[in-house]
């Protein structure tokens, strides 16, 4: 009997913890929405960062002496840095970020140290815990594992990084009625590429230029495969529309292209 009244007791204990916990999140989720409109919306987006820094950092340094655990105003700090180049600066603040909310800017900052910071060690590490700890999830519209492919492509490992792009374009294809996503499909030709497997490259290139016809990286490297294969003047076709059409601003087509060069990207000089 006195067991029963025990387990009973735990119970309701247990229960009523329970629902004060997820009471405690709902009140600092809303005093952190609070915190965000008023230093962020109302403070810190009043000013461009590219010109007013200072103004931007002294509005979310605002809001964070009211709550250093607002895990959305460090990353607001972190994020301008990054896009000035100051990726050792911004990293401090992300780690915060981080700390205070893993499973929402982990995977955020392992992309930074891929495509911003290009450390692509550390960036595998970060992606394979986000793994473990989350799942396979998106970050900036791919998945972890495609910059983890992305990571192995620039440490050389191409076996690797062709395996992972293959599996991811198998997979968006399966899973999102039929997708190809031209970025995907122009590192998977990269990946063969760097392997000596010309052929298999130029079906990939192909793929990509089917979705996307003026991409001018593809065009690049699909001439240097032909050049390899001995096809001179299929080559200086190609290698002309590249030219013309990196010119015109026909190039890798991700959102941060805007403040970072990304692997294999060709950059035309005057």
């Amino acid at each position: 009997m006195k067991k029963t009244i025990l387990l009973i007791a735990l119970h309701f204990v247990l229960i009523t913890f329970g629902q004060k916990t997820k009471d405690m999140v709902e009140i600092t989720n809303k005093n952190q929405e609070a915190l965000v409109e008023e230093f962020v919306s109302n403070c810190a987006e009043k000013y461009n960062y590219n010109y007013n820094m200072a103004e931007w950092q002294s509005c979310l340094d605002a809001g964070l002496k009211n709550d250093s655990t607002a895990a959305y105003l460090w990353q607001q700090k972190a994020m301008p840095y990054f896009k000035a180049k100051k990726y050792e600066i911004g990293m401090r603040y992300i780690d915060k970020a981080v700390k205070f909310n893993p499973e929402r800017w982990q995977s955020y900052r392992a992309f930074i140290k891929c495509v911003f910071a290009k450390t692509y060690s550390a960036a595998i590490l970060d992606f394979e815990d986000c793994k473990k700890r989350f799942g396979n999830g998106y970050v900036m519209d791919h998945t972890y594992n495609f910059y983890i492919g992305l990571c192995y492509l620039q440490l050389n490992e191409y076996a690797k990084a062709e395996q992972l792009f293959k599996e991811y374009i198998d997979d968006i294809f399966k899973n999102r009625e039929g997708l190809e996503h031209p970025t995907a499909l122009f590192y998977f030709g990269i990946a063969k590429y760097e392997q000596k497997k010309l052929n298999e490259a130029i079906i990939e290139f192909d793929k990509t230029l089917k979705i996307y016809p003026n991409f001018s990286d593809v065009k690049y490297y699909k001439a240097i495969c032909l050049a390899k294969l001995g096809k001179v003047e299929e080559y200086k076709v190609l290698m002309k529309e590249s030219e013309q059409d990196g010119r015109k601003g026909y190039t890798i087509n991700e959102d941060n292209t805007l403040y970072e060069t990304y692997p294999y990207q060709k950059k035309w000089k005057d």
